[in-house]
């Protein structure tokens, strides 16, 4: 009787020490992803958006042309050598393969266009955009507009809208907010391009490459580097990405390519450092704002 009241003490505690274990444990499931809200023509939220994660490609009746799609933004200069003339990716400036807020995400792409835009004032559709990266960003030539590679990248960019309708979008921005009140400084901008980016981007904007030469980190100047054309080659266009998406293996927690480090003031000043660093020019510059309205910040 001794023996078996014995025993069954042991197993209580046994069990007490158990439970108290498991509860001391994290979770083995993470928590359920938030929702970004859906937003009609009126910011009236009408529905919630979650990322899908990659897996969820799988099931699509065109999975191949998905993974085709998203392997060629992310590995652009490598896939595509005869198009793309810098050491760039697409997702050089579409950070985690167009995921995440205010790093010139993809999921909204799709529903925003066809759309006049200032800088050719005319009516652009996505695959016009898509080939404006290639010829100022990349430095290159244009995608065949109903290739292959063209569709599949716009596939990727379909999936993950995730059935948003046409005329409504998930509340994410491409930039986030920069003060252009503020007066460049290249001088300090140098000063925070050696401290902040040089690490990544090399000391002289040349970027840095792993050992097959495929990039890492794309060059910021020279020849290797986007045009003048490039949106990115316009001081406060190039101030809203390094403020809100550099640097992006800064965060241990959190999304990469999620900033916050640099002050507006000094994402303006090495914005405006190296913007101004000699570059690729892009001819058919001339037919940029033909109604007017150059930006301040536009370098011809």
């Amino acid at each position: 009787m001794k023996k078996t009241f014995l025993l069954t003490g042991a197993a209580v505690v046994a069990l007490g020490a158990a439970v108290a274990w498991v509860a001391t444990r994290p979770a083995l499931d993470a928590a359920a992803p938030a929702g970004i809200a859906i937003l009609d023509a009126y910011k009236s939220e009408v529905g919630r958006y979650v990322i899908p994660p990659d897996s969820d490609i799988l099931a699509e009746p065109n999975v191949d042309q998905i993974l085709y799609g998203k392997r060629l933004l992310a590995d652009t200069k490598r896939l595509l050598p005869d198009n793309v003339g810098a050491q760039m990716n697409c997702n050089s400036c579409h950070m985690l393969d167009g995921k995440i807020d205010a790093a010139n995400g993809y999921i909204n792409t799709v529903n925003f266009y066809p759309r006049v835009m200032p800088r050719a004032a005319r009516e652009v559709d996505l695959e016009g955009r898509i080939n404006g990266c290639f010829q100022r960003s990349m430095n290159g030539k244009p995608l065949d507009r109903d290739g292959p590679e063209m569709k599949a990248m716009i596939a990727y960019m379909e999936w993950l809208r995730q059935d948003v309708p046409k005329d409504q979008r998930v509340d994410v921005v491409n930039a986030g907010v920069i003060d252009e009140s503020l007066i460049p400084d290249p001088v300090r901008g140098q000063a925070v391009y050696a401290a902040k980016c040089a690490a990544c981007h090399g000391g002289n904007g040349e970027g840095t490459f792993d050992q097959f030469g495929d990039v890492i980190f794309p060059p910021l100047w020279g020849d290797d580097s986007f045009n003048i054309g490039a949106g990115m080659a316009r001081t406060y266009k190039a101030a809203q990405f390094v403020k809100w998406a550099m640097p992006p293996a800064m965060h241990l927690t959190g999304q990469l390519g999620q900033g916050g480090v640099l002050t507006d003031q000094e994402a303006v000043d090495v914005s405006e450092y190296f913007t101004h660093m000699p570059r690729p020019d892009f001819a058919p510059k001339a037919n940029d704002w033909p109604n007017g309205n150059k930006p301040k910040d536009a370098r011809y």
